[in-house]
């Protein structure tokens, strides 16, 4: 028997709970994994309030790493024993143990300790993707990061610094902008004191950005289109304020014939050689010192609700990771 955090309806963080769960029998392509560290990321909680629906009853969490305990008939290149991390599905990674697709695995280089791998898969392949394969960075380039001191900001602001560009970030507060700054980001914007397009604007004497990384939604997606320069790339990639509402794609005209997307971890993912390609990158990235992890709160595995709410009201900065 194992122990997992499950919820069977939607709703505020009350509606986790702390159970007891039986681990079904491997099949011939999975692997056993016992978790040392879980990671604890905005989409869990768009799970556990239906934004983004899942059948229920279900688990929650997407990202963990561990110890593989045993491998199924036909599995060939992981054995008992081995240091593994994974982001991605199927979801249920806020358990103490359990059973997953071998192929969505990667082995932990030794010199990456469980709880560093426990937060930087998502969130790190999430900056690999958005850097290096949506709209790649180039020296020389300025950008903008929404939530510059989270997880995903502190990874991206370390990365495009070292990849030669100038990076703008918003923070909701002193503390925040000092973090920011302390990881690469060379301009920080108080969002709750200052309106982030004119600062933007100021900062780029009036041309824009290249890019936007949006991960807040609905509260920064209009002011974001604003801060582009005329052919820029709006990546929306989360929903933290919200989901954005419609709106009439000529505006994306109007402002100089922008670029939208909305991409995923996953759609990046999907492949194995592509995992095995952006793991490899950051896991390359961080053992170079060029970017570190910041897994600055723990959690029992068993609060992963009350980590959930302090994440929700941005009382958290870099990563956090439940310990089962």
């Amino acid at each position: 028997m194992s122990h997992a955090i499950r919820f069977y309806a939607t709703g505020g963080p009350e509606v986790l709970r702390w159970e007891e769960i039986a681990v079904a029998e491997l099949a011939p392509s999975e692997a056993r994994v016992r978790h040392h560290a879980v990671g604890l990321n905005f989409i869990d909680i768009y799970h556990r309030t239906g934004l983004y629906p899942v059948p229920l009853p279900s688990g929650i969490g997407l990202e963990a790493a561990g110890v593989v305990e045993a491998v199924g008939s036909a599995v060939t290149d992981l054995n008992p024993g081995d240091r593994v991390a994974y982001a991605g599905g199927p979801i249920g990674a806020y358990a103490e143990v359990r059973n997953l697709p071998a192929d969505r695995l990667v082995k932990l280089p030794a010199s990456i300790d469980f709880k560093t791998g426990a937060a930087m898969m998502l969130q790190g392949m999430t900056a690999q993707y958005l850097l290096r394969r949506t709209c790649p960075v180039q020296a020389g380039e300025t950008i903008l990061i929404h939530a510059a001191a989270g997880g995903v900001g502190l990874i991206v602001c370390q990365w495009a610094r070292a990849l030669g560009a100038t990076v703008i970030g918003t923070v909701s507060s002193d503390e925040k902008a000092a973090l920011a700054k302390a990881h690469g980001c060379d301009h920080a914007i108080l969002y709750t004191r200052e309106n982030f397009v004119e600062r933007v604007k100021e900062i780029t004497a009036g041309k824009g950005v290249r890019v936007v990384y949006d991960s807040i939604g609905k509260d920064t997606f209009m002011g974001s289109l604003d801060c582009l320069r005329p052919l820029g790339m709006m990546v929306s990639f989360g929903n933290a304020s919200g989901p954005v509402p419609p709106f009439d794609t000529s505006e994306l005209a109007r402002r100089g014939s922008l670029f939208l997307t909305r991409p995923t971890l996953f759609s990046y993912t999907a492949q194995r050689p592509d995992l095995l390609a952006t793991a490899g990158e950051l896991f390359a990235v961080v053992a170079s010192g060029k970017v570190r992890i910041e897994v600055n709160q723990t959690y029992a595995l068993k609060d992963a609700a009350q980590a959930q709410a302090d994440l929700a009201a941005r009382k958290t900065t870099g990563s956090t990771v439940l310990l089962p």
